[in-house]
């Protein structure tokens, strides 16, 4: 009798382990995003380098992807008087900056965007 229970039990378990394997194979299962369409990039509204006397490389950990790199860039180029360029390859920021760089602020906005800055 407890076979009888048992068994389709099992069945049902292994066929939602298959389908939820199938689905992240062709959708991802990366939690930023990597399988999505890729985000676009906000530049900043300066694209003038005589403009950012000030240039800060900041080594960033989690990214995995373009679209991590793509929230990394756009949450820094949100603070003003800063332009950055993530580059996902060698997982830095290169950030210019109107003002003196203010660390603990970069460090917050990349933190915000769910990464960190790494010392």
């Amino acid at each position: 009798m407890a076979d009888a229970i048992l068994l389709p039990v099992l069945a049902m378990v292994v066929a939602a382990a298959v389908w939820m394997a199938r689905r992240r194979s062709a959708k991802g299962s990366a939690c930023c995003g990597e399988h999505d369409a890729p985000l676009r990039r906000m530049g900043a509204a300066d694209r003038n380098k005589s403009h950012y006397p000030h240039e800060v490389t900041l080594s960033i950990g989690g990214m995995t992807c373009d679209n991590c790199a793509a929230r990394v860039e756009n949450a820094l180029n949100e603070l003003p008087g800063t332009w950055a360029r993530v580059s996902i390859a060698s997982k830095t920021a290169l950030v210019r900056t109107k003002d003196m760089p203010d660390l603990d602020a970069l460090s917050r906005a990349v933190a915000a965007a769910g990464y960190a800055v790494l010392a």
